[in-house]
């Protein structure tokens, strides 16, 4: 299986707009709509003013009062679209993922024996044995055997990765297959549970569950709704006590506009489109409040080894001894690392070859040396010549030297290497010695940058390794941490998090082993490496498929900007109300107190085309917003003070101002269409 072979197709702008077309009519059901209690309200009056349209005398012209209605029913569709549009998004992803594992059989080992059985009737605690070529029937732990994996179905890499019993990299994923050798594996997840179940939850959207800040957003909106329906239901005796009557009709397009209905209609579309730009980075969350969680993360526990360096040591400089050319050192070294395998290696010959324009020697004429763990050496014999390269005691050895026939020059470079915390190797050719590697723990480039970025927002980083306080003290000052953890245990990790928590801050870390499972329960989010061990993946409520460390940053990121997406359109849907306000209540009336017609600022032609210019104002201000709810409001560096103050100047005075401007608009075009 190649990672073409499951390509996550990517439905065209026109059927996606089609298939959600058809599901706003779907979820006009009101089991369906009553998940959105502002929504459903409006289904309410909507049918409410469409048995109004029949009523032969309901005080409202008959086209005024059937466009009234059909806007109303606008409203609602096109709530209903921006949800099915979030949700359409993901529906192609989880129709590939479920096409994965039809048919899968496993080969389940009982009692001694071996017997074919679905995949799908697999349980938790069970044995299968897969053969190379096999699709692993489900999420489990390798008890037994080593294996080469390919994981495109799931993470669309398609380079296959090592995964062995005991250890770190023991977890497997289902419907990944195995490419060579053989290994046992117990299953670790039901029928319903495994990561390719939670993806389709996930990329669906059909078992969100509402964050508990969408929760308490939407008690806000009940509370706001049940306020507006009884001033709504007041006005009526009011209008009587001043001899005057309002139709009814009217009242039900007041209470639309003034309820909260812009982000009522959004706010679930903003939800799921938040977790679909999850799934696209291939994080698989157990819970929404984890992502909520990470938009207001205030510090980032981050292992130093492949997230703030690449992990792997590699070559940065070299040394040579007295009395030997640079060149004559660059050549001996790139010798000496042309049969080494290892990343070291590699990083020695990546590392000259754009230093020098070295001549190699051909190939065929060279005699290799590998790297040995028992000789701690590699390099080559050619033409009668020695080339070698390894540890400082190793590579004496060889030549029949000790410590004290090091040069003083070249001693002191070793022991500088050494202090701060990198590798030195010394490279040796035609029996004597050339000079000294130095191999370190790279940062990655622009870390330090998106630490800064970090900063910021408010975040502080804090860097966890095992190395000895000196070392870690340089590579924290190179990458740009606000804070290091040297010689971490799980204990340090543990009493760390807890310690921010107890000053009222929200901790995120990742981590892949089972010492990082007591850390990762603990922390507010806990990203778990899918590569890492079945006890780390179960204490997280975040799982990274594409096992990378760095991927937290990311996930903050997103978190953010779902929580700003969600602020934004909230201040935006409250603020245009206030236009309403000019454009119904006089035209209600104006008629009973002439008073309010100063309110009047727009001069709109008449009460019903001020009243049908809101309504039709009220829907089309969802479409126009669809885009930016599934895009998401970016967040830019800047401190949660700034952040505030940009929302409020956007989205807040944009609120206002934009209905002032639409609303006369639409009465404009009202009139020079004759629709009122």
């Amino acid at each position: 299986m190649d990672a073409q072979t499951h390509t996550l197709p990517t439905p065209t702008p026109g059927t996606l707009w089609r298939q959600a077309l058809r599901q706003a009519f779907v979820k006009l059901d009101p089991r369906q709509q009553i998940r959105s209690p502002v929504m459903f309200v409006v289904e309410i009056t909507a049918l409410f003013s469409t048995l109004l349209c029949l009523a032969p005398d309901n005080g409202v012209s008959t086209g005024v009062a059937v466009q009234i209605t059909l806007w109303l029913w606008f409203t609602l569709l096109f709530a209903n679209f921006a949800e099915a549009l979030a949700e359409g998004r993901g529906k192609a992803r989880a129709d590939s993922l479920k096409g994965i594992g039809q048919n899968l059989a496993a080969r389940l080992e009982e009692n001694g024996e071996q017997r074919m059985v679905p995949a799908s009737s697999l349980r938790k605690d069970q044995i299968v044995r897969v053969e190379a070529g096999e699709l692993i029937p489900g999420d489990g732990e390798i008890i037994e055997g080593v294996a080469a994996v390919n994981e495109a179905a799931i993470t669309g890499e398609s380079a296959p990765v090592i995964r062995e019993s005991g250890g770190d990299r023991s977890a497997v994923t289902g419907n990944t297959r195995v490419v060579s050798d053989w290994i046992r594996v117990r299953i670790t997840a039901n029928p319903g549970e495994s990561t390719l179940d939670r993806m389709i939850a996930l990329v669906e959207g059909a078992k969100r569950q509402k964050t508990p800040n969408e929760v308490a957003l939407d008690i806000l909106l009940i509370g706001l709704t049940l306020i507006f329906l009884l001033v709504v239901v007041t006005l009526q005796p009011f209008a009587a006590l001043a001899g005057g009557e309002l139709p009814l009709l009217f009242l039900v397009a007041l209470l639309v506009t003034l309820i909260p209905t812009t982000i009522g209609g959004l706010l679930s579309a903003i939800g799921i489109a938040g977790m679909d730009r999850l799934v696209r980075l291939n994080v698989i969350a157990t819970s929404g409040r984890a992502v909520e969680a990470a938009g207001d993360v205030h510090t980032l526990l981050l292992d130093k080894t492949g997230t703030i360096t690449f992990g792997n040591r590699r070559c940065s400089a070299l040394y040579a001894a007295q009395g030997i050319t640079p060149k004559a050192l660059a050549e001996g070294a790139l010798y000496a690392s042309l049969a080494d395998e290892t990343p070291e290696g590699r990083s020695v010959v990546e590392y000259l070859r754009n230093l020098h324009p070295l001549e190699e020697p051909p190939r065929a004429q060279v005699a290799p040396i590998p790297f040995s763990a028992e000789t701690r050496l590699s390099g080559i014999d050619w033409q009668g010549r020695e080339y070698r390269k390894g540890a400082v005691d190793a590579v004496l050895l060889f030549l029949g030297q000790t410590r004290a026939d090091l040069p003083e020059v070249l001693a002191r470079e070793i022991e500088t290497i050494a202090k701060s915390g990198g590798t030195p190797l010394l490279v040796c050719g035609e029996g004597r010695l050339l000079g000294a590697i130095h191999l370190k723990d790279v940062v990655k480039p622009g870390i330090r940058e998106r630490f800064a970025e970090l900063r910021t927002l408010g975040i502080r980083t804090v860097m966890v390794t095992g190395d000895n306080p000196l070392t870690a003290t340089a590579i924290a000052a190179e990458a740009g941490v606000d804070d290091v953890i040297a010689e971490a245990t799980p204990e340090k990790k543990l009493e760390r998090i807890r310690s921010e928590q107890a000053e009222g801050k929200l901790v995120a870390m990742c981590g892949d082993g089972a010492n990082d499972a007591p850390a990762l329960a603990q922390a507010d989010v806990g990203m778990a490496m899918n590569d890492g061990t079945q006890a780390a993946r179960e204490a997280a409520n975040l799982v990274d498929l594409d096992s990378d460390p760095t991927k937290l940053l990311d996930v903050v990121q997103v978190g953010k900007e779902l929580l700003v997406t969600r602020g934004a359109l909230t201040t935006f849907s409250v603020a245009n109300d206030v236009a309403k306000y000019f454009a119904i209540l006089p035209a209600l009336f104006a008629g009973i107190y002439p008073q309010l017609n100063l309110l009047n600022v727009m001069h709109l032609a008449s009460p019903q085309s001020a009243i049908l210019s809101a309504i039709v104002f009220n829907a089309l201000i969802i479409v126009a917003l669809i885009p930016l709810a599934l895009r998401g409001v970016r967040v830019k560096a800047a401190s949660a003070a700034a952040l505030l103050r940009r929302n409020l100047l956007i989205y807040g005075l944009g609120g206002i101002v934009v209905p002032f401007i639409g609303i006369k608009a639409i009465d404009l075009a009202l009139g020079a269409l004759g629709l009122v």
